[in-house]
């Protein structure tokens, strides 16, 4: 922490924080540009303080706009102007519903994450769930969030929070002890047979998964905050989202967002879901069912018109975020 007023380098001011940024993570931070505080420092929601933390990897950097622009207008800027017109997500995806497993031995879960915070009732609340899947193919369970912010990483020690690695170490133990187990999962069903998701050996061992698993490393970190969830990637390569929010109202074509390294982007906003649910909008380029709930994340490799992955089952490595409808 060190006093908030401005330092002057030449004719140009500027804070500490964007200072340390510039030298020790961003070269190409511009003056103006835009950071935003993570939710593990201490310094965030402070809000104006005398002070302010200085460390640079307590700060990402905001990815596009924070949020379509009240009163979410029914216009379309250019920005979402499709490609091309007849391609269009259009896989049917039926809304999830499953209450969170209980963690077994063998599940790797953070203390601080299986906790969590007691309702009224007694019963611990989770804000959201989280599936992860290999293209069609779930792995393991579902993973219940409590705490408002979570890592999520492939390989231990990265930190604490749910481990894809050993998420997907539990699934091939599960289907070795009951190799009468062949079925798979739809794009939101359950598995029929065993505690995860059971996939075929074509998909599991592809050297396309593989290499994707190799580039998950540090993963993300998604938080749950006053104005919405917030995506941060912290990992060396890219990742891609959709979210209801994120597409513009009566959107045509699907709108998926790349965040890069050290980029932090609003995936689920509050308000805009709120204003959606009250106008009864739904984006014309979702046909079938609609979770309104959900956000959906890809690692390294995007989806969509601007692809030739159309839906995101054709992602080797992805998450499924199944949001709680209370904040």
């Amino acid at each position: 922490m060190v006093p908030s007023s401005e330092l002057r380098l030449g004719a140009q001011h500027i804070s500490p924080q964007d200072l340390l940024c510039k030298v020790y993570r961003w070269s190409d931070l511009p003056l103006s540009g835009r950071l935003k505080t993570l939710s593990h420092c201490q310094s965030f929601g402070a809000g104006d303080g005398a002070k302010v933390c200085c460390n640079p990897y307590h700060y990402s950097r905001l990815c596009g706009p924070e949020s379509p622009p009240p009163p979410y207008s029914l216009s379309r800027s250019d920005e979402h102007k499709p490609l091309d017109s007849n391609l269009s997500y259009t896989e049917p995806v039926p809304p999830l519903t499953s209450n969170p497993p209980h963690p077994t031995p063998r599940d790797y879960t953070d203390t601080g994450t299986s906790i969590g915070s007691s309702t009224s009732s007694g019963h611990r609340s989770h804000w959201c769930s989280v599936a992860y899947w290999e293209q069609r193919t779930r792995v393991g369970r579902l993973y219940p969030a409590y705490e408002p912010s979570l890592n999520i990483f492939y390989d231990l020690p990265q930190g604490t929070g749910l481990c894809l690695g050993q998420l997907h170490a539990n699934a091939y133990h599960s289907r070795r002890e009951d190799p009468g187990s062949h079925s798979t999962a739809g794009l939101h069903g359950h598995p029929r047979h065993g505690s995860g998701g059971s996939s075929s050996s074509s998909s599991s061992s592809s050297s396309g998964v593989q290499q994707i698993r190799s580039k998950i490393g540090h993963g993300i970190v998604l938080s749950r905050e006053p104005d919405g969830v917030w995506l941060y990637n912290r990992s060396n390569h890219p990742v891609f989202v959709h979210s209801p929010t994120l597409d513009p109202p009566r959107a045509r074509v699907l709108s998926v967002k790349r965040v890069m390294p050290g980029f932090s982007l609003k995936v689920f906003d509050y308000e805009h879901s709120s204003w959606m649910a009250q106008h009864g909008v739904k984006p014309e380029c979702q046909e079938g069912p609609w979770d309104p709930h959900s956000v959906r994340i890809s690692f390294a490799k995007g989806w969509g018109p601007c692809y030739s992955r159309q839906f995101i089952t054709s992602c080797p490595c992805w998450l499924e975020v199944l949001l709680n409808n209370h904040r």
